[in-house]
């Protein structure tokens, strides 16, 4: 997606610090379509992502005399961004039906992410959670969750039938879950990386 080029936003930028409406107006139409595109991304309900969407730029315009021009603006509109959604993610966290939701996405998610992507620190607490497992359940999620494998290949691999690799793999989400529970906002931090995967 093309931005708009260095002297126009700076321009524009100048005029939005202003309180001058057209030029708040044509920043919107600049960045609103990728913006809304990363945060439904994440978020996947588009309803939700409409709503954060307005009151992203909501936050720009009542931030305007704060921004400043020689930064970068796509920058600041991602901390924004990323702060409304992880937000949002604490406030459904409350929410114990969509709370679980969150955390089996965060499991999902970080078997997809590079551990330098998510962090030292939340990477332990995910291995934690793995680490706690059996050692039979924990041979399955690697061989199906790390490294792709169907439940067929992982029961050929290692000697048992497919309803026990099943059994398995729901056994250790589950007990996964119940670890990252405890730590709540794991799977928070986790779902708003999301929103600046390449």
């Amino acid at each position: 997606m093309k931005f708009l080029e260095a002297e126009e936003l700076q321009a524009l930028l100048l005029q939005l610090r202003q309180g001058h409406e057209p030029a708040f107006n044509a920043l919107y139409l600049a960045y609103s379509k990728m913006l809304y595109q990363k945060i439904n991304r994440v978020v996947k309900d588009e309803f939700v992502a409409d709503e954060l969407l307005q009151d992203l730029f909501l936050k720009v315009w009542k931030m305007r005399a704060d921004i400043r021009p020689e930064q970068s603006f796509v920058s600041f509109l991602h901390t924004v961004a990323k702060n409304l959604v992880y937000d949002y993610f604490r406030k459904i966290s409350k929410d114990k039906r969509l709370h679980e939701r969150l955390l089996l996405n965060a499991v999902d998610y970080y078997m997809q992410t590079e551990e330098a992507l998510i962090g030292k620190e939340t990477s332990d607490i995910i291995q934690q959670a793995i680490s706690r497992l059996s050692e039979s359940r924990r041979k399955v999620f690697i061989l199906c969750k790390m490294e792709g494998k169907s439940y067929q290949e992982a029961a050929d691999i290692l000697g048992i039938t497919v309803a026990t690799v099943n059994s398995h793999m729901v056994t250790s989400i589950r007990s996964i879950k119940e670890y990252l529970h405890k730590n709540q906002e794991i799977g928070t931090i986790i779902i708003t990386l999301a929103l600046f995967r390449s």
